[in-house]
């Protein structure tokens, strides 16, 4: 080798030398946790609804919404019947087309880049549609065709598709003849058979008994770290299990969008101390706990569900002190009164729902009764 050449060699790794290392932390995943998901850190991994509108007519279905949705949240999108929620999930799926606005699904618009975002898309839709003719791994076959899976890499997903999703037991029945619940999981595991980045689903334990809810909660959150997900659901107790945030909306409009933690902050509940006591014959209990001076008042909410001989109390303060349940149990217990249960409420999300929906209806209403005026 002549001194040119050892020249330009020693120029070359120089200059290659820092790509390299480079690439091979992309490959290795060193950047993001995940082999070449580099670029895929910012935009890529996200949901973008900007501004979408429907009418169906002249009725307003979906009012000018936008909304962002990380990797790694679980957002549950909640409203009452008729709110827009199943119009909007399927104008962000591209299965309806909007009036106006967009959804970037890893910055690709899906409206005009809709087979690059869809591909990328695992969705759930309402009332789980599946082909009843079709066996259980017969539909799971089709779907993964379809998804452009073959030979024994399609074989492997369905595979491991149906054991994730409890299948087994049904995998040679046809589809129209499961019940409800598995039609539901036939249903939940297309959408996840191409393991895919983004999940859309529409109410996805529908149908589903206790047990099969605790089944598919626990793969939502076994997935949502390395996912972004939306889950559109009117079952309350499901947001608090899965959901890192929620969405309410209203008349096609969002009225809430925070934490469920920080929604059931805004509870008229919220920090008020419930009490049970045995009953006990000849005493006011409401009388007697004002005692305590910095109870202001004292609401009896009756005996609890199957609870004979029990009574329930609200107990209802300006501002708690830092050992107010401390005091209250020492108040109770040097009366001779029985204790079953003393704790601080976190607050409802039922009760924040109602009072967030059904006050946004009241003012709409009181605009178009003065609008016609």
């Amino acid at each position: 080798m002549n001194k040119l050449d050892y020249l330009w060699l020693l120029f070359a790794k120089k200059l290659f030398d820092p790509w390299v290392v480079f690439f091979t932390k992309v490959m290795k995943g060193a950047f993001c946790g995940n082999p070449c998901k580099i670029w895929v850190r910012g935009v890529a991994m996200m949901i973008e609804v900007k501004g979408l509108t429907k009418y169906f007519g002249p009725v307003l279905a979906v009012d000018d919404i936008s909304f962002t949705v990380e990797r790694g949240e679980v957002l549950g999108f909640l409203g009452p019947n008729g709110a827009g929620k199943s119009t909007t999930m399927r104008m962000i799926t591209g299965f309806l087309a909007p009036s106006s606005g967009t959804a970037l699904i890893g910055g690709k618009d899906i409206m005009d880049q809709s087979l690059e975002a869809r591909k990328n898309i695992g969705y759930l839709p309402e009332n789980a549609p599946v082909y009843p003719d079709m066996t259980v791994l017969g539909f799971l076959e089709f779907c993964a065709e379809v998804r452009g899976y073959s030979g024994k890499e399609r074989k492997r997903r369905v595979e491991d598709t149906i054991e994730r999703c409890f299948l087994k037991e049904v995998r040679h029945q046809s589809v129209g003849t499961l019940s409800k619940g598995f039609k539901q999981r036939v249903c939940f595991a297309q959408a996840i058979l191409h393991d895919p980045p983004y999940l859309i689903m529409d109410e996805p334990t529908d149908g589903l008994d206790p047990n099969q809810k605790h089944e598919v909660r626990t793969m939502i959150r076994d997935m949502a770290a390395q996912k972004t997900m939306i889950i559109s659901t009117h079952i309350l107790e499901e947001v608090e299990a899965v959901c890192t945030r929620a969405i309410i909306i209203a008349r096609g409009k969002i009225v809430a969008d925070d934490t469920p933690e920080n929604l059931k902050a805004m509870s008229k509940d919220h920090g008020a101390l419930r009490l049970r006591l045995e009953q006990k014959e000849g005493v006011d209990f409401v009388t007697r706990l004002q005692e305590l001076p910095w109870i202001k008042g004292v609401e009896a909410l009756g005996p609890p569900r199957g609870g004979q001989g029990i009574v329930d109390f609200k107990i209802l303060a300006d501002t708690l002190p830092p050992d107010a349940e401390t005091a209250l149990w020492r108040f109770c217990c040097d009366r001779g009164w029985a204790v079953v249960s003393l704790f601080r409420e976190q607050g409802r999300l039922d009760q924040v729902f109602r009072m967030i929906t059904t006050s946004l209806s009241n003012r709409q209403t009181e605009t178009e009764e003065n609008r016609g005026r």
